[in-house]
């Protein structure tokens, strides 16, 4: 560990002072003609270890020059430090939040931390107070520990993208990176700024990292806001290591974090790596430990954590790599070379949202891989404020509807069921995919089918829907059918919105659901006629053994009527919210329609 001791901090200023200070002291110790290792006056962390026998003339011990080293590079430090100082910052190793435990303020900072909590999305104030160089837990398996690696591994690029972040959390960033990469395998580090109008992350931090990390350290300033996609394209196009490693700057690494993610990548160059996350606690910076895991999605496209596949449950090494069909998007690390072949990530997405998916989809179908490592850690903070965009929502539906149309087959209807938009005159302008269908072509890769039967299995897939969206009788077509308060377990009413309570689903089998789709835990819930209840309830459709209770005869504008009972879903006029109940009841006529229709 003595290089997180060292780390880069001395760079240029240690080498020139160590070779003056190094001919100096020779060229004395060659005139005299006995050596005393410290004089008297020195304090006693200079004096060296032994029986302080004066050695021969014009010789030196090399315990006493490793001493005298180490107190000139003390020095130097101290002159850095000054330069965290000047910004009100903090360096070394003590301090609030060493260790990863909660950091806490005082009654009278928590009043002044308020204003940058609310900024950032995270205790900004606090983060002021913690050291740049704190140290982290390190929740590595035991396994990982005793791994050794060869020395000769590819060289990293580390590329940060910040917009209008908190100074003290980008340089942490940095610190954490250089004091746990091995020297010779980070070759720089480039932070993109895209566009921040903070007066701090101008001339202050350019200042800093120039003199604290000279010539490690580069700046990509973009003169437009781009979006975290195009900005880690051109932290790519700057980068020069073979390896680039992406990530938020709002990051904290463990020890020995890069060496199996480049030993992965050497052995396989078209592996695509994810350091397994741990989260900061974005109030108190408290670091906790996540369990190991893969990284999946929604049809929505928002990525979540998943379980591992049953065979790495099966093998039994907790520190073997993981399996994931995508990634949550917050840190990833790439050949470099491979990445460009691949297509990078998808310039023609706007901001963020759905490129951390099309990527696990592209590399996967294209002959590639992605893994989580468990050997390999990264801390991340979960913001509770996006820097781009209040409602990013908006641009991971566009997204999302790019990554459909080039890569999902016939499974892209999942998408537009997902967000409940029609899939022809929808109005959303998601771009054009020309380039991105060549590319897929010119890569050669396979179905997505292929892709949800041998990376993500767990998917649950709905190509039997033959309509969906929201459920209207023609009596009060300002109230949409909602699956309601889900511990009823009943379907009722509610002022139509459109979103996840209010998505039904029409399937080809003639099973009506209703509620948010699911992706790879629990599925929707099926409308069905107990015989008993007057309400419809909404339960599991695969613990309904009754096929007829869940089976309903529909067609548009007609009736919806109960296979096994005969009965109807209508509305009814009640003293209740909304003025109308949803029942079941003899059929009378009413009419429904469900907004949306499959098209095949």
């Amino acid at each position: 560990m003595a290089f997180v001791f060292r780390r880069w901090r001395v760079l240029l200023v240690l080498n020139v002072l160590a070779v003056a200070g190094f001919v100096t002291f020779w060229t004395k110790c060659n005139v005299r003609s006995s050596v005393q290792a410290v004089g008297p006056e020195a304090p006693d962390g200079m004096r060296p270890r032994g029986n302080g026998t004066a050695q021969g003339p014009g010789s030196i011990s090399h315990e006493v020059l490793l001493k005298r080293l180490g107190s000139l590079e003390d020095v130097v430090y101290r002159q850095l430090n000054g330069l965290s100082k000047s910004l009100g910052l903090i360096e070394g190793f003590g301090g609030r939040g060493r260790g990863g435990v909660a950091a806490t303020l005082s009654p009278s900072e928590e009043s002044d931390a308020k204003y940058l909590r609310e900024k950032y999305g995270y205790n900004a104030y606090l983060s002021d107070k913690i050291s740049l160089d704190r140290t982290i837990p390190d929740h590595r398996p035991s396994k990982c520990r005793k791994v050794s690696y060869s020395r000769d591994l590819p060289q990293i690029s580390l590329i940060f993208i910040f917009v209008n972040e908190a100074l003290s959390v980008i340089l942490r960033s940095v610190h954490s990176a250089v004091n746990h990469t091995p020297a010779h395998l980070l070759k720089e580090i480039i932070l993109v700024d895209d566009n921040s109008d903070d007066e701090q992350l101008k001339g202050p931090l350019e200042e800093y990292v120039n003199k604290r990390y000279p010539g490690l350290v580069k700046i990509v300033r973009n003169q437009k806001r781009e979006g975290l996609i195009r900005a880690r394209i051109e932290g790519w196009k700057v980068a020069s290591a073979e390896v680039t490693g992406f990530f938020d700057a709002h990051v904290e690494f463990t020890p020995s974090w890069a060496e199996p993610v480049l030993a992965r990548i050497k052995e396989d160059h078209k592996r695509i790596i994810l350091p397994s996350i741990d989260n900061i606690k974005h109030d108190t910076f408290e670091l906790e430990r996540y369990e190991n895991s893969g990284h999946g999605y929604n049809w929505e496209l928002w990525c979540m954590y998943i379980n591992p596949p049953k065979q790495w449950w099966d093998d039994g090494d907790t520190s073997a790599p993981i399996r994931t069909p995508a990634m949550i998007g917050c840190s990833f690390v790439a050949n470099r070379d491979y990445f460009g072949e691949l297509g990078l990530l998808d310039s023609g997405m706007d901001v963020y949202g759905g490129e951390n998916i099309e990527l696990g989809i592209r590399v996967w179908l294209c002959g590639g891989s992605m893994e989580v490592l468990p050997c390999s850690r990264v801390a991340h903070i979960a913001r509770m404020k996006k820097p781009y965009h209040s409602n990013i929502a908006f641009h991971t539906r566009r997204n999302a509807l790019r990554v459909a149309e080039v890569w999902m087959d016939e499974y892209k209807s999942n998408v537009y069921l997902a967000w409940n938009i029609p899939m022809e005159n929808h109005g959303i302008d998601y771009g054009d995919i020309s380039q991105r269908v060549a590319l897929r072509k010119n890569l050669q890769c396979k179905s997505f089918e292929w892709y949800l039967d041998n990376v993500y299995p767990e998917m649950r897939r709905y190509n039997n829907t033959l309509f969906y969206g929201e459920i209207r009788n023609s009596k009060v077509n300002h109230l949409c059918m909602d699956q309601g308060v889900k511990e009823n377990h009943t379907a009722t009413l509610h002022p139509c919105h459109g979103w996840g309570p209010q998505l039904g689903r029409y399937s080809k089998e003639g099973q009506l659901f209703l509620g948010p789709l699911g992706s790879t835990g629990e599925d929707t819930r099926c409308v069905m006629d107990d015989q008993v209840s007057s309400f419809p309830q909404l339960l599991n459709c695969d613990k309904m053994l009754n096929v007829k209770q869940k089976t309903w005869d529909f067609t548009q504008n007609e009736s919806i009527i109960n296979r096994a009972t005969g009965r109807c879903l209508e509305v009814v006029p009640a003293n209740v919210y909304f003025g109308h109940l949803l029942v079941l009841q003899p059929c009378s006529g009413q009419r429904w329609t469900i907004k949306n229709t499959m098209r095949q």
